[in-house]
C-alpha cells in the first residue's frame, strides 16, 4: 500500500507544470504578450509554414483559438498568413522579420526561467530528469496510440 504522506510523482509533475504555466504567463504579460502567443512564435520558428489546424493540434487547442491568437500576432506584424501554393483554400503561417527581436526576448526569459527552475540540479541530475521525462512521454504516447487502435 502506498504511503500517502510520500510525494506522489504524478501529483508533483502536475504541480510543477502548473507553476511553470503560471510563471510563464506572468513573464509573458510583463512583455506585453501571452504565453500562448509566445508558444506560437516558438513553434513557428521550429517549423514555419504550418497551417492553423496543424498548430492547434500541436498546442492542443481549438483551431478558432489559434486563429484569434494569430490575428493578434498578425496585427503586430509578427506573423503572416501566406496562401499554400498547392491549395488555395489553405493558409500557411510564417514569422516575419519583426518576430526576431521578440523571439530573442523569449529566449532570454526562457534561459533565465530554466536556470531558476533547475537551480541546485547538477548537470548529471538534470540529464537524468530529462531522460526520465522523455521515457514517461514515450510510454504515455505509446499507451495513447494503443488505446486509439483498440477503439
Amino acid at each position: 500500500m502506498p504511503d500517502l504522506h510520500e510525494p506522489n510523482l504524478l501529483i508533483l509533475l502536475n504541480d510543477v507544470a502548473r507553476l511553470i504555466r503560471t510563471q510563464a504567463d506572468r513573464r509573458a504579460r510583463a512583455h506585453g504578450m501571452t504565453r500562448a502567443q509566445w508558444m506560437i512564435l516558438v513553434r513557428l520558428r521550429r517549423c514555419g509554414g504550418m497551417t492553423q489546424r496543424e498548430l492547434a493540434e500541436i498546442l492542443e487547442v481549438e483551431p478558432i483559438t489559434v486563429g484569434r491568437l494569430v490575428d493578434r500576432l498578425a496585427a503586430r506584424a509578427l506573423v503572416e498568413r501566406r496562401a499554400d501554393p498547392a491549395d488555395r483554400r489553405v493558409w500557411r503561417l510564417h514569422l516575419t522579420p519583426a518576430a526576431d527581436p521578440v523571439l530573442a526576448e523569449i529566449d532570454q526569459v526562457r534561459i533565465a526561467f530554466d536556470a531558476e527552475a533547475t537551480a541546485g540540479l547538477s548537470p548529471e541530475r538534470r540529464q537524468a530528469v530529462v531522460e526520465a521525462l522523455l521515457l514517461m512521454k514515450s510510454n504515455l504516447s505509446q499507451a495513447a496510440g494503443e488505446a486509439g487502435e483498440a477503439a
